[in-house]
């Protein structure tokens, strides 16, 4: 690990507490009366001012960082325009649609991806693929983009609120570019796949855009290894060093597949096998850095870190500091994938499954009653475990839409209880992993 990382590190995790029994967190979810502990605040994003607030040894990658970003910013937004004729009507921008629909299936039989359909998929794919090379979010990409259309939603109808930490910088340009939602991992694995299929000039612009993506996530890394949600950087918890929705792994496992030329990435340029290499050890040090100690033990890992200190930071209003067991999963999962973890993989590894088996809860559930989801007791259901947990106390804690942060799932708004897993199940998976791995690593 770099002197940087290890320094940052060491500053990062100066906490007081030590971690809490499973039985203590099992007390806490219904016991005590429910509480608001706290207000969440906003995540700082990255500036000049914080920049040269470091050591000067430490400034110049991350100025020149910042300045590389402004500049694709302006020079995405130059592209755009230069689309159409000057005063022309744009089209309406691409319509949202929910969740994880993308229809850009990755599990279908290899032949399918030959198909007329997959074809139209991967074209409609590279039209909307930003002059930075990247991709939005949320997209039905069975539409190609029109000439002159954005490269993201319609935001207009969004919240203009200062209170709100996740409003737009820019209503009519946001998320350009971004790795939140699997976005741009999910069209580069797909492109890829139909790539595989079309060896001669017919794949030839399904292969320039996945090369033009391995470009992107190249030039998005910061200089300590992480990825930012958005970039070019939008400002705000966009900033952030973000392990939600697995960012960062994902990001690192499709250059680890460039570096070795695997998983249908063997027609990348070998000048670039080299840089993915190098992006996906940098990658697995800011995840080592990441993770959180409490009083000399070392926990799980945030949603998202500050890139600068890589100290755990909020998100959207609900959405506080905190150990989060989804992200910790996921993040224990493509560490047991590295085919010769080093002793700091390793202690990573098995210090984050134990922190897992530490707080998981058994005897209750979260679930859909008359007043709304809500925790109750539930005799031989679980384990479960909390969404996020205090980076002080290690105990639960759940976040409403007002920015108030509480001790008790129950106590927060029925439709932010509806609208968010608080509890969930998927760490046995990582337990699960564990043991596999264990075996094969004593």
């Amino acid at each position: 690990m770099s002197r940087y990382l290890v320094g940052k590190r060491i500053m990062r995790h100066v906490l007081n507490i030590a971690a809490l029994t499973a039985a203590a967190l099992l007390a806490n979810a219904g016991a005590a009366q429910a509480e608001v502990i706290r207000l969440n605040t906003p995540a700082l994003g990255l500036s000049a001012d914080r920049i040269t607030a470091l050591p000067d040894a430490e400034q110049k990658p991350w100025l020149d960082y910042l300045a590389r970003s402004k500049a694709q910013m302006a020079a995405d937004r130059a592209a755009l325009a230069a689309e159409l004729p000057k005063g022309a009507t744009p089209p309406p921008a691409p319509k949202a649609v929910g969740g994880n629909s993308y229809n850009m299936p990755l599990d279908r039989p290899a032949e399918w991806y030959a198909t007329a359909e997959a074809r139209a998929v991967a074209d409609a794919i590279v039209s909307f693929q930003t002059p930075a090379g990247g991709w939005s979010k949320n997209q039905d990409r069975r539409i190609a983009r029109l000439k002159g259309q954005r490269f993201s939603n319609d935001a207009e109808t969004m919240e203009q609120n200062p209170a709100n930490f996740d409003a737009p910088a820019d209503r009519f340009w946001t998320f350009v570019g971004t790795l939140d939602n699997d976005a741009t991992t999910t069209e580069m694995r797909f492109l890829a796949k139909v790539a595989a299929h079309a060896p001669g000039r017919e794949g030839d612009a399904w292969r320039a855009s996945v090369v033009k993506g391995v470009h992107y996530l190249l030039n998005a890394q910061y200089p300590n290894g992480g990825w930012p949600q958005i970039w070019p950087l939008e400002g705000g918890f966009h900033d952030s060093v973000t392990f939600n929705d697995n960012a960062v792994a994902k990001a690192a496992m499709i250059l680890r597949d460039v570096a070795n030329g695997t998983n249908g990435f063997a027609f990348v340029p070998v000048e670039l096998e080299g840089r993915a290499a190098e992006a996906t050890k940098r990658a697995i040090e800011v995840i080592l850095a990441a993770q959180v100690r409490y009083g000399g033990k070392v926990a799980g890992w945030p949603q998202q870190v500050e890139p600068l200190r890589l100290v755990p930071t909020s998100a959207r209003n609900y959405e506080p500091r905190s150990v989060a067991s989804g992200e910790t999963t996921d993040i224990l999962i493509f560490l047991m994938g590295e085919p010769k973890p080093s002793p700091e993989v390793r202690a990573a590894i098995r210090s984050g499954a134990a922190w897992l088996e530490a707080t998981r809860v058994y005897d209750k559930s979260f679930e859909m009653t008359d007043q709304g989801r809500k925790l109750i007791d539930k005799k031989g259901a679980g384990p479960i475990w909390s969404r996020n947990y205090d980076i002080v106390t290690g105990k639960p804690i759940f976040g409403d839409k007002d920015q108030t942060i509480h001790d008790d799932v129950n106590g927060i708004s029925i439709g932010r209880r509806n609208g968010y897993s608080w509890w969930i199940s998927s760490p046995q998976e990582a337990l699960d992993a564990f043991a596999k791995w264990s075996a094969a690593n004593p």
